[in-house]
């Protein structure tokens, strides 16, 4: 049951790439709008979800807090806007590539002294994130890149605060709620909601309480079952998943530039987690 519930969890974090490039690229929805239904979305399906788990009422405040519901909507939001910019499958891997450098940074800064395969891990990974976006003809958007970055040490930090919670759906619900109320003064925004269509909807709608609501609580749920390494590893199958989906469904087109940084990228990250020393 745990590699079905993690497959489907991988699946789940994939999607949201697809969806928002699906969204975001054919001008259905303007990123603003996307950001604050997919937020308002996804905390009314986890509501919904604990309430219906734990028999409690719905208008009964979840646990969470503020600071993490901060560095959720700005990953939430700076995604958005590197859709616009990116195509599904490099934006998963330098959100992917972003999310885990700040954790493992954060990892060695609290250690003091990182172990010799940390660090071959992450001078393998750091060089192929320059040779994918360096200047050159199949570069990545630059701007896009940096909000792809900014979203995924976003995550990271929102990651970093919530380990060792006692309710991770709990409190996952909770900061998605307050990070739909940030949402609230982005709607007095001159440019919120132009040229909405009922697909931009659906697609965020589809991001939050499916992709995004649904993918935590699978993701949950597995969680106990994995070791914490192999809950680290088992992400370097999210780039892939989405390139894989790409390909398919957006008919994106794989330079053999991005295959190269990905393999590298990738095998960088997992070689720097696998050498991770308890505490």
């Amino acid at each position: 049951m745990t590699i079905l519930l993690t497959v489907l969890a991988m699946i789940a974090f994939a999607a949201n790439s697809l969806l928002a490039r699906s969204a975001l690229d054919g001008g259905a929805i303007d990123a603003v709008a996307y950001t604050a239904i997919r937020l308002c979305s996804g905390a009314a399906a986890l509501l919904l979800l604990i309430s219906w788990q734990r028999g409690r009422s719905i208008f009964r405040a979840p646990p969470g807090n503020w600071p993490s519901a901060v560095a959720l909507f700005a990953y939430a939001l700076a995604f958005s806007l590197a859709y616009l910019r990116l195509g599904a499958a490099v934006g998963a891997l330098v959100l992917f590539a972003s999310v885990q450098g700040t954790m493992i940074f954060w990892g060695i800064i609290r250690r003091t002294r990182p172990t010799l395969r940390e660090l071959a891990g992450l001078v393998i990974a750091f060089a192929a994130f320059l040779y994918l976006v360096l200047p050159g003809l199949n570069a990545p958007d630059a701007i896009g890149s940096v909000l792809m970055v900014v979203s995924g040490i976003a995550w990271g930090i929102y990651s970093l605060r919530g380990r060792g919670s006692a309710s991770p759906l709990g409190d996952t619900a909770g900061n998605f709620l307050r990070a739909a109320l940030i949402c609230i003064p982005l709607a007095l925004l001159p440019t919120f909601g132009a040229g909405v269509t009922a697909r931009g909807v659906y697609l965020a709608a589809a991001s939050g309480v499916v992709a995004s609501g649904l993918g935590y609580a699978i993701w949950y749920r597995a969680l106990p079952g994995l070791t914490p390494t192999q809950a680290a590893v088992v992400q370097l199958t999210v780039p892939v998943i989405a390139a894989a989906g790409a390909t398919v469904f957006l008919s994106e087109v794989l330079s053999a530039r991005l295959v190269l940084a990905s393999i590298c990228i990738l095998s960088g990250v997992a070689l720097a987690i696998t050498s991770r020393r308890p505490g």
